[in-house]
């Protein structure tokens, strides 16, 4: 099969959030796809079957299949459109979220995603054993994450995660977010140890509920949010109503390789 390595939510190599990409024309098995996520060993690697009139993709990280995927699925977009479908501006993917569109729009990638509701959390001991701090406030996103809001970009950006602690907390993953600095209105980093991954670079999914928090509490309905990984990452939400919004991004190249499993 053939694989793409693709640095997401970023115009340079080396920054964003890489994924693999392995367009295919038939599934292999899962237990395959397993091995080469776990050889990939990326947040996500992700897979695509063209089936009839659409593109089927699933997500894998080095330990299990995930339901939602933001990165990898801009990813995905960013080399179905440039290498396969190169006459198209916009790629239509069936996946274990529904259907999600990415467009091509003004030089960036444009994902038509849910919009997930928030619900407040009690801050209990483990979260702020876990953050090292009293968070502002902690929500939940609907049976998904848990998000906790720090009082300034510098909590976010000096946060060492530890990993067990992280496990101990309620939901998929935990973002840390807090207003942003200069042009951005936010800013966060994203940690998935019960999903395999620590840290994840810049999390497309997690500004699903990222977005639409920031959102509420400023007023806006258009979000710069800028996640402060080592890598670093740029995303722009917009609300369109209560059920989606978009996540804008820019995606580049970094490797382009066949996959030999015998």
């Amino acid at each position: 099969m053939k694989q793409y390595i693709v640095d997401a939510f970023t115009d340079r190599a080396f920054h964003g959030n890489p994924a693999a990409i392995c367009v295919m024309d038939q599934w292999p098995n899962e237990q395959l796809m397993m091995d080469i996520a776990m050889e990939n060993n990326l947040s996500e690697t992700a897979f695509i079957v063209k089936e009839e009139d659409l593109y089927h993709l699933r997500w894998f990280t080095p330990t299990c299949e995930v339901g939602l995927c933001g990165h990898a699925t801009l990813a995905s977009g960013f080399t179905i459109l440039n290498f396969y479908d190169k006459d198209s501006d916009k790629v239509t993917f069936k996946t274990l979220a529904g259907n999600l569109t990415v467009s091509k729009s003004n030089g960036m990638y444009e994902l038509l995603f849910p919009n997930i509701p928030l619900q407040p959390m009690e801050i209990t001991e483990d979260i702020v054993v876990a953050l090292g701090c009293l968070p502002e406030e902690v929500v939940m996103g609907k049976e998904l994450d848990l998000i906790c809001v720090l009082q300034d970009a510098n909590q976010v950006k000096d946060f060492v995660p530890n990993a067990e602690l992280i496990k101990k907390l309620p939901g998929r993953m935990l973002h840390i977010t807090a207003p942003g600095i200069g042009k951005y209105d936010c800013c966060s980093r994203c940690f998935g140890p019960k999903i395999g991954i620590l840290e994840d670079p810049v999390c497309g999914s997690a500004h699903c509920q990222i977005i639409p928090y920031w959102a509420k509490r400023l007023g806006k309905t258009t979000i710069d949010a800028w996640e402060a990984s080592l890598r670093g990452g740029a995303l722009q939400g917009e609300i369109l109503n209560d059920e989606q919004l978009i996540i804008r991004g820019n995606a580049t190249l970094f490797a382009e390789s066949d996959i030999r499993t015998s």
